[in-house]
């Protein structure tokens, strides 16, 4: 069975619903507009019961199905906010806030799980509940944590959940999916080298936080060629450099940031290991100061084996079985939806957004001719999952 036909009858006003929250974008937590306006659609739409504040501003909708013989309940989850960066799309429908814009495509994820809402809220088609879960503060806010912090599931107490994420590139009508490890674990690294300033013409007078700061870089990037089994992965990324005033003074002290990427814990363990060791050790044999901060974000994305072949099969009745791949090569992105998945047994697919540009791109748009599919994913897999 293709896309269902009753996403034909809603399309154009799914379609303005994503058009208009990409118009008006939000940071992290202050979906303030975006979850209000999800809000009123689930009320609209006659869900049993609207829940918001979770995780401050996330939105929780309560659907039931003509009977429950089972108490089976099942998460769907989508996310809400956008990014800090300047839209260079030109569409009618670019972002009106300078500097902040959907470049991930959350406006498309939110209307995709709307449309199923209002669809599953219409039909009750099933045989347990439905909640449907719209998250903030997914890029480097972790709001799926708050919202689990907040009680997201002791209120409600789902046996699964699943997530669905757009995939530049990926042809429309096309899913991808694997088991296990899918996307990388997101780690914070904030590293501080203090020595002794001066003036530039008399550096033996001073200990040089500058030369401390090279060494320091080139050993870093040897922990995953030198340290790491070659045939697993990870990702060591210094990204910003700040310290010094002027041409001839050298600086007292450098900080750095960036970013550790791994795909399971033992690597973890052992990148964040290296690390310290290297910036003690150089900092130390330069008679320097230099101090690690290691701040652990997001864990490793991973799918359930079984809760794989279930969103595989839903797809496969959506898709055809040629369209959907089921060996997704992981990718060293990162992704909130990690922490549910920690929590309760699920999986994360993606769906084809066509030729578009990157994720995190000023020229990414969310693709609407994938709101059919996405939707169409949504109801099948409820259906299935949750048969009378």
């Amino acid at each position: 069975m293709p896309v269902e036909n009753w996403v034909s009858r809603q399309l154009d006003e799914l379609v303005e619903f994503r058009r208009d929250l990409h118009r008006n974008p939000e940071l992290l937590y202050d979906v303030e507009r975006t979850a209000t306006k999800v809000a009123e659609a689930l009320r609209a739409a006659g869900v049993d019961e609207v829940v918001t504040g979770l995780g401050r501003t996330g939105v929780v909708g309560v659907i039931r199905g003509k009977t429950d013989t089972r108490g089976r309940m099942i998460g769907l989850r989508a996310d809400m906010d956008a990014l800090p960066i300047h839209e260079a799309t030109g569409k009618p429908w670019a972002s009106t806030k300078p500097g902040v814009m959907h470049a991930c495509g959350h406006d498309g994820h939110t209307t995709m799980l709307l449309g199923a809402a209002r669809q599953l809220a219409e039909s009750r088609a099933f045989d347990g509940t439905v909640i449907v879960i719209f998250q903030p503060a997914e890029e480097g806010g972790a709001g799926a944590k708050a919202m689990m912090n907040d009680g997201l599931f002791e209120l409600f107490p789902v046996q699964e959940v699943y997530g669905l994420h757009n995939q530049p590139g990926l042809p429309i009508g096309h899913f991808a999916i694997r088991s296990g490890p899918v996307m990388a674990s997101v780690d914070e690294i904030r590293i501080r080298v203090e020595g002794i300033g001066g003036h530039a013409a008399f550096p033996h007078e001073t200990v040089d936080p500058v030369t401390v700061t090279a060494a320091l870089i080139q050993a870093v990037q040897t922990i995953v060629s030198r340290n790491v089994d070659p045939l697993k992965s990870a990702v060591v990324s210094i990204t910003t450099i700040n310290g010094g005033d002027a041409f001839n003074i050298i600086p007292t002290a450098i900080t750095l940031t960036g970013t550790v990427r791994t795909l399971d814990e033992v690597v973890r363990n052992l990148v964040e290991k290296r690390l310290r060791k290297a910036v003690a050790g150089i900092g130390e044999a330069f008679e320097a100061k230099a101090e690690l901060e290691y701040i652990r974000r997001y864990p490793v994305t991973i799918n359930n084996v079984e809760k794989v072949e279930k969103a595989v099969r839903a797809a496969t009745e959506v898709a055809g079985a040629p369209n959907v791949q089921t060996d997704l090569a992981p990718t060293m992105g990162g992704e909130d939806f990690a922490f549910m998945l920690e929590a309760v047994p699920g999986a994360m697919i993606f769906a084809g957004n066509g030729p578009s540009a990157g994720l995190h791109h000023p020229e990414y748009d969310f693709n609407d001719e994938l709101i059919p599919w996405g939707c169409s994913y949504w109801t099948t897999l409820v259906r299935q999952l949750l048969a009378d």
